[in-house]
């Protein structure tokens, strides 16, 4: 059973949900799991909690079971393994299938770590299911991935909430709380358009009602997720993933340096997992070992790379024998490494409107995402970098990375208020699994929650 992280769902093509998981029984879980925070924690919470880690053990214990196969069975075809494809035209990226052996080793599975119902656990299933998911739907890397967001914010989140609660509680904002909060949101490096935004709504709330601290939390979280939210307003599509059976071209653009090739990684490592059929283009062609890292990410995401072994070879000609390739081999992703240098910016951008001109000649019907990679600890020199891409890049979208604890979070305010871009994708680590499709409503839950550490 493939569980879809576009679509938030299990199913067994990745587009079509599959039946739900049994319904768990009432009984409650085994006494090594019951938390230490359960008197604390509200009964339905609780419960589904409950209900929730009793469904991902079942669906574990299951899935062990359906791995035991025959020896003949468990080996991989030539078409089922990693490839590292060296082509000079499109006549042999499409004809030339034999495996090479990839650079490097495979990088270890990851395990899941131990199932334990506590604070972090409880906390990604009030997420979870305050979002409207059913217990029997949630996946154990969801309650991960949750639990691994909202450590990666904790700096910003001690930083931020205390202080906030401190002020907000007060009454109506005198104008010294004002400064303090505008203060705040700066050091966060939430920008200065976003910071005035909030401010306003928050000062014109309220100026009317006296709020609680935890009312005015409540009431900063929905105008954190209404500023995170409007590009949707202005014509971009809240659901974004590849579409089933046709090919689609994600092109991945950035300055070197931001995580980009590792990024293109961790997306084929998500597509593969979610059921796609995926392929990677090793388009970054000037910058040193950019195609050597590709391949070793290739591989540990089990996805294959189309590459030019020559140095300095034109990015374009390997865009178009990798086109040639995705719609010989029925890829539904294709992942379009680019270069990222900004010291000969005009090539740079001359580059991407010609890889751009090859993708609409060559595959004109295929669904076209281009998608700019930021380092979250560069703040705002990183948006300026930014607004230097959208000249040419046609973007439509953001993948905000290393949101580890040395960021400050409310760079993902400042990104979406000054570019107008929906952020697609947001990273939480170095884990080929720390990548995952952005929620605001997580992103914000996390940002602003109690400030109760959650163990990783």
């Amino acid at each position: 059973m493939v569980f879809n992280w576009f679509r938030r769902k299990f199913g067994s093509s990745g587009e079509e949900p599959s039946p739900a998981a049994e319904t768990p029984t009432e009984s409650p879980p085994p006494e090594s799991t019951e938390p230490t925070t359960e008197s604390t924690a509200a009964p339905s919470i609780l419960n589904w909690a409950k209900t929730a880690l009793q469904s991902i053990q079942a669906r574990q214990q299951s899935e062990s079971a359906a791995t035991v196969e025959p020896p003949e069975a468990s080996q991989k075809t030539p078409a089922d393994s990693p490839v590292s494809v060296s082509e000079e035209s499109e006549k042999t990226a499409v004809t030339d299938s034999a495996p090479v052996q990839p650079v490097g080793e495979a990088e270890p599975v990851e395990p899941n770590p131990p199932l334990v119902l506590n604070e972090g656990f409880l906390w990604s299933a009030e997420v979870l299911a305050a979002q409207g998911r059913r217990p029997e739907e949630v996946d154990i890397e969801e309650i991960t991935w949750l639990q691994r967001l909202r450590q990666g914010l904790g700096k910003t989140r001690r930083g931020l909430v205390n202080q906030l609660r401190a002020i907000v509680g007060q009454g109506p904002l005198s104008r010294d709380a004002v400064e303090e909060i505008e203060m705040l949101l700066l050091q966060s490096d939430v920008g200065v358009k976003a910071t005035d935004q909030i401010i306003a709504a928050l000062q014109t709330k309220i100026r009317q009602e006296t709020l609680p601290a935890d009312q005015a939390i409540a009431y900063l979280k929905e105008i954190l997720r209404d500023i995170l939210d409007r590009p949707f307003q202005q014509g971009y599509r809240r659901d974004f993933a590849p579409k089933k059976g046709v090919l689609n071209i994600w092109l991945i653009a950035g300055v070197n340096g931001v995580g980009k090739t590792t990024t293109i990684g961790k997306l084929a490592h998500i597509a593969t997992h979610s059921g796609y059929r995926c392929l990677i283009a090793a388009a970054d062609t000037f910058r040193a070992a950019a195609t050597e890292q590709v391949k070793i990410w290739g591989q540990r995401s089990n996805v294959e790379v189309i590459a030019n072994p020559g140095k300095n070879t034109d990015p374009a000609a390997v865009v178009f024998d990798a086109i040639g390739a995705a719609q010989a081999r029925g890829t539904e992703l294709l992942l379009v490494d680019t270069a990222g240098r900004l010291q000969n910016k005009a090539n740079l951008m001359e580059e991407l409107k010609k890889i751009r001109r090859i993708i609409d000649k060559k595959a004109g019907d295929a669904q076209i995402e281009s998608l700019l990679v930021l380092d979250a600890t560069l703040g705002q020199n990183g948006l300026r970098q930014a607004q230097v891409f959208a000249e040419a890049a046609q973007l439509t979208g953001v993948i905000l990375t290393k949101l580890d604890g040395t960021a400050k979070g409310g760079v993902a305010l400042a990104v979406v208020q000054e570019l107008g871009l929906p952020i697609r994708f947001i990273g939480a680590g170095e884990g080929i699994k720390d990548l995952r499709p952005f929620s605001s409503f997580e992103f914000v839950e996390a940002l602003l929650s109690s400030d109760v550490e959650v163990a990783a």
